[in-house]
């Protein structure tokens, strides 16, 4: 089962029995409420990508990507072709590593500065080249045609279902028991996700064996 988004909007009226107009027009805030509580609560590689930008010479920072969240890593290669990666640390110690931004050299720490830049340390003497691996914020199933999927809705369809039931009856200032329904499949569809992204894609079988949950 999946949802387009003409779909997942019909589902929510249909499980609440509500088309009020105002209701109906916070369909897309329901949604996107959802997608957030299921970005911020588990990991999956759908929330990963990589970038490359370019560091310039003698300037110590660089701009973070506009859907950047969280940064994974940060590296560049060197002179010798060898990937070398730069570690990640508070703004404070990278500049009291580097006091003169005008001190240059082989980047080896980095940290957020603000919301729109990263600052390295020591400056660069020369463009580099870098790649970032990082969270980001996946575009919106809100944000397509009626139409259209995304990975959740196709694949986490029921986690996304349930979480903009939670939202709506909490518009709606539904009655407790239904919400608390709505909430435990909501919280049994986001551990089904949690499974996917926390233990199988990042194992393997041959390594480790199967996944093996603790006996209740």
């Amino acid at each position: 089962m999946s949802f387009t988004y003409d779909q997942l909007k019909q589902a929510i009226q249909d499980y609440t029995e509500n088309t009020e107009t105002t209701f109906v027009n916070n369909l897309p805030v329901f949604i996107r409420a959802s997608e957030e509580r299921i970005l911020k609560n588990i990991q999956l590689d759908l929330f990963r990508r990589n970038q490359t930008a370019n560091l310039t010479a003698n300037n110590p920072y660089l701009n973070c990507p506009s859907d950047f969240l969280a940064p994974f890593s940060l590296s560049f290669t060197d002179g010798s072709s060898n990937k070398v990666f730069v570690e990640f640390k508070d703004v404070s110690f990278v500049q009291s590593y580097n006091p003169n931004a005008a001190t240059t050299g082989s980047p080896q720490y980095y940290a957020q500065f603000d919301v729109d830049n990263f600052i390295v340390a020591p400056t660069p003497p020369s463009n580099l080249t870098v790649e970032l691996h990082y969270l980001y914020r996946p575009t919106s199933l809100t944000a397509g045609a009626g139409s259209g999927t995304t990975w959740l809705s196709t694949n986490g369809e029921l986690a996304l279902l349930y979480g903009s039931l939670i939202e709506a009856y909490l518009f709606m200032k539904g009655e407790q028991d239904i919400m608390a329904v709505y909430d435990k499949r909501f919280q049994e569809s986001l551990m089904g996700l949690k499974m996917l992204g926390e233990a199988k894609e990042t194992t393997q079988e041959y390594r480790v064996g199967r996944v093996i949950r603790e006996k209740q």
